[in-house]
């Protein structure tokens, strides 16, 4: 046999076992090592509970729970339920104007979905009831952005600059300029919106309830009272944290 032969026959060979070792190779590499690092959590519907709970982990994605107003929500975070407080915006209340309009706004864009959560190191970890201080991101969507150009929130600064305040603002002026959601003319015209100023508002009669802001919180008996004395008569000092929820402990 020549040697140039031999020659073929040995490249031949050691083609067909680098193929055949290649297949082989092909067949058993895992599907999930190929994409399922990569997708999302809808991408991959045959994964199992685990496997769907690591790729919420490490995507910092996380199961919205309950939508409980336009500025607040629970979350389930590390097999547990938090409540987070939404930094930089203030959405009303569902007995104040417009407050079921930003709560259903809210759950519309939020519902069940996965989101993703920031931090903003300026504003601390937590507020003062516990709640996480984050900023929600919905399909790449910042979602505080998002309420306040539409008009279903306000931007709120609470005590210091936060990392979106610049955004936030410019998003509110814009809602201001179109008349959006609760700028719209005659959005929150009703007698029953109106807040009276406090000066105005002192000992005046409406219902059930008095008008009385030189009451403390301790003097109130229930929640209902507590809004009535905030939104009805103007006394501000019943929500001494601006978050539109009055003496908290009747109303938490």
């Amino acid at each position: 046999m020549s040697n140039r032969k031999f020659v073929l026959i040995l490249f031949t060979l050691g083609l067909g076992l680098f193929l055949l070792g290649l297949g082989v190779g092909k067949s058993l590499e895992s599907p999930r090592n190929q994409t399922l690092g990569e997708e999302s959590v809808s991408q991959a519907p045959n994964a199992s509970p685990e496997a769907i709970q690591q790729l919420e982990n490490e995507g910092n994605l996380y199961k919205v729970l309950k939508v409980i107003d336009g500025d607040t929500v629970d979350l389930e975070i590390n097999g547990k339920k938090e409540t987070v407080r939404l930094i930089g915006i203030d959405a009303p209340e569902s007995r104040e104007c417009f407050g079921s309009a930003a709560t259903n706004k809210a759950r519309e864009l939020l519902g069940l979905k996965l989101v993703e959560l920031e931090q903003d190191s300026s504003q601390g970890e937590r507020d003062r009831y516990g709640r996480l201080l984050r900023y929600i991101f919905v399909d790449g969507i910042n979602f505080q952005e998002l309420m306040i150009r539409e008009g279903y929130a306000k931007e709120y600064t609470y005590s210091k600059p936060y990392k979106y305040q610049t955004l936030f603002k410019n998003a509110q002026t814009e809602a201001q300029n179109q008349k959006r959601g609760l700028w719209a003319d005659g959005a929150c015209s009703s007698s029953k919106n109106e807040l009276k100023s406090p000066e105005n508002a002192q000992y005046q009669v409406q219902g059930s309830y008095t008008c009385d802001c030189s009451k403390l919180c301790s003097q109130i008996e229930t929640c209902d009272e507590a809004y009535y004395q905030l939104n009805q008569c103007g006394c501000s000092r019943r929500d001494s944290d601006k978050d539109g929820v009055p003496c908290e402990s009747l109303c938490r």
